[in-house]
């Protein structure tokens, strides 16, 4: 757990606000690494306006605190110092304001509805804050610790601010790269899932589908969601404790691989067999515990999988656990949707490489394996931009968080620094599925 942050209840919520942070940002960090090659000071400023920001700009700074290859290798372990602290601890909203919203939500005083509250939140990150309580009148549950999570104040209008400001570089983008691109999809399809993730409830029901999916899994636990004190922007659970992820990364080779098999068969059971996919890996969501269990939280960005794609993948995966190139180049080119030539070559050689865990298993995931899989993306675009539009094949509708995921998740894995049978693992849950 974590101790006080401070309140900081001027959220910036307008557009021009917002975008004029950035480049003010952007101008200053600029000017601090000429001066400073280590990146310390541009690294502070940048923590600290992106965590003001909360909302999208803090979700960047998040990602840019783990996923190896989107901070130059000279200021990483500056960035990284910096930026984990926006995981689980931006400037948080003031008491009132969180009374305020527990109530306009749940229709009750919040000392009718809890029996403790503390006013002080245990964590607090780009969406919502997160309040340690203990329940009251809910049947069967009366006493239970719970963790509620609420959202901060303001944050809707600053997420469609954020994503306002994504659109306006989204058609910059698109005369840059080309129209064949297909980057107002993207665009279209960041928009749905950030928006989904703003509704608590929406989370609530992807919580407890995980719950229900995983149920028979000894290793992975998913808090039980309380319904009876959840809304649109409050979010109640089981209270857990357990191990932080620095400290899980300290420990033993075996009980990091431990957990690093649980964390893989949690993924990719999961996506293969349930056709649905957690998009947020970032260190900050996970409990561990003895035996290799691991605790999962925060389910807003989830996404599903259609099911021809979920079949495809699951092909492509089973491919690379024979160890039969062909067959996995032929599911991935359907799973891809790609055409035929110079390009397509380009994406099943890229692939080839991200699945080296499965077709190389017994395998250990390193940060040099997961930066490359970031930079492997920016050189294909590359050459798709000089591809012929007759070969080029834009990404498909739902896999622009398939590669958060991707690179959060390796990023993840790197850290725990341990060998582990990936094929093995899979071919547990996966060979007789359909």
């Amino acid at each position: 757990m974590m101790g006080r942050v401070p309140d900081d209840p001027k959220l910036p919520q307008g557009r021009l606000s917002r975008f004029a942070k950035l480049a003010a940002l952007g101008a200053k960090a600029g000017a601090n690494l000429l001066r400073d090659a280590s990146g310390e000071l541009a690294a502070k400023q940048t923590a600290e306006v992106l965590g003001s920001m909360r909302g999208l700009a803090a979700k960047a700074g998040q990602m840019a605190s783990y996923v190896d290859g989107v901070v130059p290798a000279g200021q990483r372990d500056a960035f990284e110092a910096a930026l984990s602290k926006l995981r689980n601890a931006t400037p948080s909203s003031s008491y009132a304001d969180v009374r305020n919203i527990v109530e306009a939500d749940l229709g009750a005083p919040i000392d009718q509805l809890f029996a403790e509250f503390d006013e002080t939140p245990i964590a607090s990150a780009s969406i919502g804050q997160v309040h340690r309580a203990v329940l009251r009148d809910v049947d069967g549950l009366d006493g239970l610790e719970v963790a509620v999570k609420v959202q901060h104040a303001g944050i809707h209008e600053a997420v469609e601010s954020d994503l306002a400001n994504a659109s306006s570089l989204g058609v910059m983008k698109s005369v840059m790269l080309g129209k064949h691109f297909k980057v107002e999809r993207a665009i279209a399809e960041v928009k749905r899932t950030f928006r989904a993730e703003l509704d608590y409830r929406a989370e609530a029901e992807n919580q407890a589908w995980f719950t229900r999916f995983h149920a028979d899994e000894p290793r992975i636990h998913i808090p039980a969601v309380v319904r009876e004190r959840s809304g649109p922007r409050v979010f109640t659970s089981e209270f857990v404790r357990g191990k932080s992820f620095e400290e899980a990364c300290a420990l033993p080779e075996q009980e990091r691989a431990a957990y690093a098999a649980t964390m893989w068969r949690f993924v990719f059971r999961g996506l293969l067999v349930g056709g649905r996919f957690n998009a947020d890996p970032h260190p900050g969501n996970y409990f561990f515990h003895d035996d290799g269990r691991v605790t999962f939280l925060d389910f807003g960005c989830v996404v599903t999988s259609p099911d021809q794609r979920r079949r495809f993948a699951r092909d492509a995966h089973l491919g690379a656990i024979a160890r039969d190139r062909e067959a996995f180049r032929r599911s991935a080119r359907l799973m891809l949707e790609l055409k035929g030539g110079n390009f397509e070559e380009v994406v099943l050689g890229y692939l080839e490489r991200a699945y080296a865990p499965l077709f190389s298993s017994p395998y250990r995931v390193t940060r040099e394996f997961a930066g490359g899989m970031v930079s492997g993306l920016v050189d294909a675009a590359s050459i798709g931009r000089k591809t012929k539009v007759s070969e080029f094949a834009p990404m498909p509708d739902g896999m622009v968080f398939m590669n958060r995921l991707q690179f959060g998740f390796y990023s993840v894995l790197a850290r725990l620094d341990c060998a582990v049978d990936y094929a093995g693992l899979e071919r547990s849950f996966l060979e007789g599925t359909d």
